[in-house]
């Protein structure tokens, strides 16, 4: 049986430039969507955050942000149903990544908060993508690359194609004026090919070589499919 480690963001706020807070968490799509598509294949799905504690939901993601409403009624029907696996899921200092053929990073602002920063996480995402195993970030996640870096101090994904949240997807967002970065900027900055959707809000998704990313909500089933669909090959 396929295994992949989910793992989620344990934080459940943004810290903005000007020190408030926005309430955050995960985005109910980004979890809802992919968790089912890996249960659907028969695949054996392990969720873990930082210090093992229960993820929050971006109440936003089930407002209008979340799409239409039937859509946000189906999300949340599943996340109901898999209320029990969110609320206790494993501590991800405590997990063998080996022991997992993918590894699938779900966004919303909180990997902004903590994973970004998380060396955990990011000596997990380097040795991951070093192994060339099957690894997946979506949306806001590739933040979590920045916590990753080689003996040298730079980033061992720069070089790699990817995509992630655009600025111009962010800026729809009025608190994200007073975001301290913006993550287009970030992958930039750590040498990342980015590339993003001609159109904001569609679907766009990048794989090189076992990196698999998407750059927003709306490509949560294609990137998941795709890793279905790929899995085999590894």
């Amino acid at each position: 049986m396929t295994k992949v480690l989910f793992v989620i963001s344990a934080a459940d706020r943004w810290t903005l430039s000007d020190d408030t807070v926005h309430p955050s968490g995960y985005w109910a799509e980004e979890v809802a969507v992919p968790h089912r598509i890996f249960s659907g294949a028969g695949w054996d799905v392990t969720v873990a955050t930082p210090g093992g504690k229960a993820p929050t939901l971006d109440q936003l993601s089930l407002g209008i942000s979340g799409g239409m409403p039937w859509k946000r009624r189906d999300v949340k029907r599943y996340l109901d149903s898999i209320e029990g696996v969110l609320a206790s899921p494993a501590a991800l200092d405590s997990v063998d990544p080996e022991e997992f053929d993918v590894v699938f990073y779900p966004g919303g602002h909180g990997p902004m908060e903590d994973l970004a920063y998380d060396k955990t996480s990011g000596a997990l995402l380097a040795h991951r993508l070093a192994s060339g195993r099957p690894l997946a970030l979506l949306c806001h996640a590739p933040a979590a690359i920045l916590a990753a870096t080689d003996a040298d101090g730079t980033s061992p994904f720069a070089g790699y194609r990817m995509t992630g949240l655009s600025n111009r997807e962010e800026l729809l967002n009025r608190f994200a004026k007073k975001a301290p970065w913006l993550l287009e900027d970030k992958l930039k900055e750590a040498g990342v090919d980015y590339s993003k959707g001609l159109l904001p809000l569609r679907p766009h998704i990048v794989v090189d070589r076992n990196l698999y990313t998407g750059q927003n909500p709306q490509s949560s089933d294609e990137l998941a499919n795709r890793l279905v669909a790929d899995v085999g090959r590894f």
